[in-house]
């Protein structure tokens, strides 16, 4: 094995990337055409055109990607420019079923005539309501009346004035007695000329003029005709029952003509087959149910009302709904309450109200996943959807205070595209957890957080700055203001030659830059503005970090930024606040002696390590193992701790310095702590690149600006392979120009021991052996030390 190469440090042109202003043709934004489509995101762009544009069965998409990606504006702006052919639905309403009035029933009209068609109807209900009954009372139906009733009295003459004249000849007449509210016809004999109902009769009794053989002779007389009067009775109830109907007949049928001319034309205009079933039945239920309703204000009629749901004009493009509260009420629809069920206003139908997916039949609904995941049902009921094709609408599950019956409308086809938008880590669950996922979700589209750092991202950026200043009238701004930006979203990306796509976040520091530029009385931002706004922001979340550094200046923290110490070495960690990160050493320490315990984790043991970091303490073993080939067992006891670290920790960015602090546990050679170190290991001591690199540099800095100032000596220990993603702070560039701090980068943990250490690692003989004076040689050499005092010490026992 050969001596690594000693690191050096690296030049402040390595520690940030400048964006060139000269390489914008611009000299403001208000010379830049607005974003009108996205740079670096091909292949979700293609994935995301298939899946709108194709019509197979579960092609739904999923567009997968970080938020402020410009996922939703991506969607929104596809779909005008490719502009897909659309099935062109139907318009739905809602109308009464007069069967079961708790299913309302769907009406399919034609494209763009719903709303024509509820007019209508709302004008044949005026007619019902203020013009019906006046039009059943005309002259004609007067006339034809009154002829009906002159009939039936000639008919009631003819046959009862034989029977009449009869009676009279025997002394008697026909009397109709009334008690309460019934009557009936009795005969009656005549004295002196005047009927004599029973009552007068026993009064005549009592008075003597009339005998009781008189009385019973006038009874027998009267039953003579009893029989003769009951056959007269049932023809006179024969020809009033001929002159209702005929009264009844002449109303149906004159209503029938009525009601036939008010639907003519809409049943001329609306020849669906639901459509003039529905006529039929309001025309049915009007002439056989409503006609003795009809001076009552005609409340009844409310149930030939239409409840249109979803229209459109003729020329309406493909809809493109953006649901941002998909509550189940909100996509599928909601039912209001209704009141009584009797009442003559019950009208059912029109309490259903339409909702996003009924909105978006034949068309595109757009709906972020957290926020349907986080509405209870609204996930089942838009699965329910796309597996039957059809909305299935029921009334809120809330209690009220008296008993309603719960209405089940029609369900309502419907034929759309779901695009559903959400971060990698919802993808996952779903694909994971939920079976229906995958069968309607068949198309991903998957945005990269970032974008290349070339000269077509940067001209992006400036397309998608100059998008929002038109947007939201801000600030021009300068080409120096652009390279600003620029320089933020290399920082925010920190990846090597990537741009960050997240440009929610880049939108928030231009309308804070254009803001300060404004209140300076400028009219044009420039790149001091957008660093000013950058400081701002992280100023006003950055209250945890000054707290962490006024304890490390004030010793409460102990972190050492001079000298050595054996067996402690500084770690660098991150923490997270809002969008925004920060970095801080974290004091790692390590005793060793002989025994039989290994290495132990502290915080493993305290069960305040994570799974990665847990993992990344067993990596360090196989290294140590590795690194220290002997021909005896390993007989060494030794524990290593994160200082002052009171919560859980995880990540194993920090292995590569635990490693150097073990072995200076292991030969008692002190590090440097003027250093600090980043970066992971594997299991033959390759050092691996970790996040937030710039963030823990720049919390070291601080560190040691914090507690004695800049010695010319400190500086960061980070792996080879984050060199490309540094953006360090102009502060830190600047003092490593002046050689008051330093960034190393090391491929190996051999590399990285040399630089803390103060000795070369050393490398292995041909016989596996290291050179005389090595680190490595002396923690082998007190390896067998160990050994042999453990076999000493079991050979005295």
């Amino acid at each position: 094995m050969s001596t690594p190469a000693p690191s050096v440090a690296l030049e402040p042109t390595a520690l940030r990337w400048r964006c060139d202003p000269s390489l914008f043709e611009f000299a403001t934004t208000a010379e830049v055409t607005p974003a009108d489509t996205v740079v670096g995101q091909d292949v979700a762009v293609d994935a995301l055109r298939f899946g709108l544009e194709t019509s197979a069965p579960g092609q739904n998409v999923f567009v997968r990607g970080l938020t402020g990606t410009g996922r939703a504006t991506l969607v929104r702006r596809l779909l005008e420019t490719i502009r897909p052919d659309c099935p062109l639905p139907s318009d739905r309403a809602y109308v009464y079923n007069f069967a079961q009035p708790d299913r309302p029933r769907l009406l399919s009209l034609p494209r763009g005539q719903a709303e024509t068609f509820r007019r209508r109807m709302d004008a044949f209900i005026t007619f019902i309501r203020d013009d019906f009954a006046q039009a059943l009372g005309s002259d004609v139906v007067k006339a034809r009346s009154a002829d009906i009733e002159r009939q039936a009295a000639e008919d009631l003459q003819e046959i009862a004035r034989p029977f009449e004249e009869e009676l009279r000849a025997a002394g008697l007449t026909m009397l109709m007695l009334q008690a309460g509210p019934v009557s009936r016809q009795i005969i009656a004999p005549l004295i002196e000329d005047e009927p004599a109902p029973p009552e007068r009769i026993e009064s005549l009794r009592r008075e003597g003029k009339l005998t009781d053989d008189q009385i019973k002779e006038l009874a027998e007389k009267i039953s003579t005709f009893t029989d003769r009067m009951r056959i007269l009775g049932k023809g006179v109830q024969e020809i009033q029952d001929r002159r209702i109907a005929s009264l009844n007949e002449l109303i149906q049928r004159e209503a029938h003509a009525l009601v036939d001319g008010a639907l003519a034309s809409i049943r001329k205009d609306f020849e669906a087959a639901d459509t003039s079933a529905f006529l039929d039945d309001v025309v049915e239920d009007l002439l056989t149910r409503r006609l003795g309703e009809l001076g009552d204000g005609g409340g009844f009629s409310e149930r030939y009302r239409v409840n249109v749901v979803l229209k459109h004009t003729l020329d309406d493009p493909c809809p493109v709904i953006v649901e941002n509260a998909p509550s189940v009420q909100a996509l599928l629809g909601m039912i209001d309450r209704s009141l009584d069920p009797d009442d003559d206003v019950y009208a059912p139908q029109m309490m259903i109200r339409g909702g996003s997916l009924l909105r978006s039949d034949g068309g595109y609904l757009i709906v972020e996943a957290r926020d349907i995941l986080s509405e209870p049902g609204a996930w089942k009921a838009l699965v329910r959807t796309l597996r039957g094709g059809r909305i299935e609408l029921s009334p809120p599950d809330m209690p009220v205070p008296w008993q309603v019956p719960a209405l089940k409308p029609e369900p309502i086809p419907v034929n759309l595209k779901i695009v559903l938008l959400g971060d990698p880590g919802l993808y996952y669950a779903l694909d994971a957890q939920n079976p229906d996922f995958r069968d309607h979700f068949k198309v991903l589209s998957d945005f990269e957080s970032t974008v290349p750092r070339d000269s077509e991202g940067m001209g992006f950026y400036a397309t998608v700055l100059a998008s929002i200043i038109q947007r939201e009238e801000l600030l021009p701004f300068d080409r120096a203001g652009v390279a600003a930006l620029c320089e933020h979203g290399a920082r925010i990306a920190a990846q090597e030659d990537r741009l960050t796509a997240r440009f929610g976040r880049l939108a928030d520091v231009a309308r804070e830059a254009a803001y300060l530029c404004e209140k300076g009385a400028e009219r044009l931002v420039n790149a001091e503005h957008v660093t000013h706004a950058v400081r701002r922001t992280k100023a006003r979340a950055d209250l945890p970090a000054r707290r962490f550094r006024e304890m490390i200046a004030k010793g409460k923290i102990r972190v050492n930024t001079q000298g050595k110490a054996v067996g402690e070495v500084n770690g660098l960690a991150v923490m997270t606040a809002g969008p925004l990160t920060y970095g801080f050493p974290n004091r790692i320490t390590a005793t060793a002696g002989a025994g039989s315990a290994g290495t132990i984790s502290i915080e493993r043991e305290a069960e305040l390590s994570g799974a990665i970091h847990t993992k990344g303490f067993y990596i360090l073993g196989g290294l140590l193992r590795y690194l220290l080939k002997t021909d005896h067992p390993l007989a060494f006891s030794a524990s290593v701790a994160f200082e002052q670290s009171y919560g859980g920790i995880d990540g194993d960015s920090a292995s590569g310095a635990e490693m150097c602090c073990l072995l200076s546990a292991l030969t008692d050679v002190p590090i440097r702590q003027d250093l600090a170190m980043t970066g992971a290991i594997d299991q033959v001591g390759n050092i691996l690149p970790i996040g937030g690199v710039n963030e823990k540099i720049e919390g070291f800095y601080d560190a040691c600006v914090d507690c004695c100032d800049l010695t010319g000596t400190q500086g960061v220990i980070i792996p080879l392979t984050n060199k490309g993603d540094l953006m360090l702070r102009h502060d830190v560039v600047a003092a490593c120009a002046e050689g008051r701090f330093h960034v190393y980068t090391v491929d190996t943990i051999q590399e990285a021991m040399a630089l803390l250490l103060g000795r070369p690692a050393g490398t292995r003989d041909a016989d596996g052996a290291y050179g005389e004076g090595s680190l490595l040689r002396l923690a082998v050499d007190r390896m067998r030390a160990f050994w042999e005092m453990a076999i000493r010490t079991r050979g005295g026992a």
